[in-house]
C-alpha cells in the first residue's frame, strides 16, 4: 500500500526486508553486516552461495550482496539462481579483483553495482538504500499484491 502525505510518499511494507550478505570471508561478512546494521538494515549472513539458496527464508531478502569469487558456486551463478526465485531482487557484487570484464558482466546480468574491495562504506549504504526503496516500490506495484 502506498500513501501520499504532503510531498512524502510512504510505502507500507507487506513483509520484512533483509539484506543477504554472501561471502566466504567471515571478516567481510561481519564488517558489511556491522556497516548495514549501523544504518538500520537487518542482515542475514551466509558463508556460501549454496547456504543462501538453501535458506528457507530466502523470500525475505530485499537485497543481495555477494562476492564474485567463492568456492563452489560463484556469485554469477548465485545471481542467476536467486533471480529465478526473486526476479526483482537487487544484486550488488563485491570483489577483490579489479577486472573490467567482471564489471561489464555484472551490469549485463542486471546487477545494480559492482564494488571493489576495499570499498567505501557510505557508497555501499547509498546503493543498498536506493536498491531497497526501488525494490519495495516494485513489490507494492506487483500484480500479486
Amino acid at each position: 500500500m502506498t500513501l501520499k502525505l504532503g510531498g512524502i510518499v510512504l510505502v507500507k511494507q507487506s513483509k520484512p526486508c533483509v539484506v543477504a550478505v554472501v561471502d566466504d570471508d567471515i571478516r567481510v561478512r561481519e564488517s558489511v553486516s556491522d556497516l548495514l546494521a549501523s544504518a538500520g538494515f537487518e542482515t542475514r549472513l551466509f558463508s556460501s552461495a549454496e547456504a543462501f539458496m538453501n535458506d528457507c527464508d530466502i523470500e525475505l531478502s530485499c537485497c543481495l550482496i555477494t562476492d564474485v569469487r567463492m568456492p563452489g558456486m560463484d556469485g554469477w551463478e548465485l545471481q542467476r539462481l536467486a533471480i529465478q526465485k526473486l526476479p526483482k531482487l537487487p544484486v550488488v557484487f563485491i570483489t577483490a579483483h579489479q577486472d573490467d570484464e567482471a564489471a561489464k558482466r555484472a551490469m549485463e546480468l542486471g546487477a545494480i553495482a559492482l564494488l571493489y574491495k576495499p570499498f567505501d562504506g557510505e557508497e555501499l549504504l547509498k546503493i543498498v538504500d536506493d536498491a531497497i526503496n526501488k525494490y519495495r516500490l516494485s513489490e507494492t506495484h506487483s500484480p500479486r499484491n
